[in-house]
């Protein structure tokens, strides 16, 4: 089996040095899905959630969790973020989300499409919870991820 990096040799987790790193361009996109009922997805494509608007609310959540995801995950370095996308794929009974997240830095940015992901498809399940008690996330996963010298 492969050392984990976060942990030392005494045993104990530990931040991982990157330090010594060259910088890189990286680039990773994280996707997941929501099951809703029919009539969740018609209230949402014409607007009439009683909080508002769903899928603009959680694009801004999406964008704003991937930029505070060091704050979130304990030995996750901060990262300076050039770009922050959050996409919506609205089906009859699922809305499919993909987020992505670029960076020029030593480490990569999975955790933070990840993070942007999760978070958009918590936000439509809280925005959307007193009309469906059903929604079920899931397949929330890592679908590319690139580093390219810069």
């Amino acid at each position: 089996m492969k050392r984990l990096s976060h942990i030392g040799a005494d045993g104990r987790v530990r931040m991982v040095d990157v330090s010594a790193k060259p910088q890189s361009l990286r680039l990773a996109m994280a996707t997941g899905k929501i099951k809703i009922k029919r009539a969740t997805a018609n209230a949402i494509s014409r607007n009439r959630i009683g909080k508002g608007n769903v899928l603009a609310t959680a694009q801004i959540a999406g964008i704003q969790a991937a930029k505070r995801t060091a704050e979130l995950i304990p030995l996750c370095h901060p990262l300076p973020l050039s770009n922050v996308e959050i996409d919506f794929e609205m089906r009859r009974s699922a809305i499919r989300a993909t987020c992505s997240a670029r960076t020029t830095a030593q480490t990569g940015v999975e955790m933070e499409a990840l993070a942007g992901v999760a978070i958009a498809l918590l936000t439509i399940y809280d925005m959307c919870k007193a009309i469906d008690q059903e929604m079920e996330i899931s397949d929330v996963r890592l679908i590319k991820k690139t580093k390219s010298a810069i």
